[in-house]
């Protein structure tokens, strides 16, 4: 009888994540107007340098000019997150992988207690251009045709990676009541300077506050947090 409760808990917890996506929250009907209006209109003022960043990408490396990524968004659905790439086509995922495991569990596996710093500094797989790219987020911006699709909102948690969500509690699951964006509460309050349970309590708080001055205010904070993080580095 011992040997049964494993399989039983192993059980239970699949049928729970099957079952969060039916009780996942809906995006309101107001965010998802300005999600279109900012989409449509992001992507034709910003046409010119879309035209530019893929010109530079293509002069200074082989490959596609965009990347595409299979991350994990609201009610845990999957979809392809775009991307201007900045690393060399085909590298290898699992330098990342572990790294991220490292961040949420920590080396001993007590909770992920590191600033979620990324992989950027000294890694040669950075295409020339890459860095910059990654610091001043326009890599990110082939995401408004996510977020068109209705994939992704301008404001929301960042969409996390398929091997991440392997590593959620039940509780960190909360942040995916909300659609993932381009921009959000953890993204102006640190980002990299905080740890990975800082960024999901800030997450899960804004699905709880979500409203339009709250989005409001974040889509101006945007730029200048950028701005903080590009002299940070």
């Amino acid at each position: 009888m011992r040997g049964l409760l494993p399989i039983r808990t192993v059980a239970s917890t699949r049928l729970v994540r099957c079952l969060e996506p039916f009780f996942a929250s809906q995006l309101p009907r107001w965010k998802r107007s300005i999600d279109l209006i900012g989409a449509l209109v992001g992507l034709t003022l910003l046409s010119p340098l879309f035209l530019l960043i893929a010109t530079l990408i293509k002069v200074v490396s082989r490959g596609p000019v965009f990347f595409g990524q299979e991350r994990i968004g609201h009610g845990q659905k999957r979809f392809i997150c775009l991307k201007f790439r900045t690393m060399e086509a085909g590298v290898d995922s699992s330098v990342h992988q572990r790294h991220v495991r490292e961040l949420i569990n920590g080396r001993a596996g007590k909770g992920g207690d590191k600033p979620l710093v990324k992989l950027d500094s000294g890694d040669s797989r950075i295409i020339p251009l890459g860095r910059f790219l990654r610091q001043s987020g326009l890599d990110e911006l082939p995401q408004l045709i996510n977020v068109l699709r209705g994939e992704m909102s301008l404001v929301g948690p960042r969409p996390c990676l398929a091997y991440e969500a392997e590593e959620y509690l039940l509780w960190q699951r909360k942040r995916f009541d909300s659609v993932p964006g381009l921009t959000g509460l953890w993204q102006v309050n640190g980002k990299n300077k905080t740890t990975f349970d800082e960024m999901i309590r800030l997450d899960i708080a804004y699905a709880e506050q979500r409203s339009f001055r709250l989005d409001t205010r974040l889509l101006l904070r945007t730029l200048p947090a950028i701005v903080d993080q590009m002299k940070a580095d």
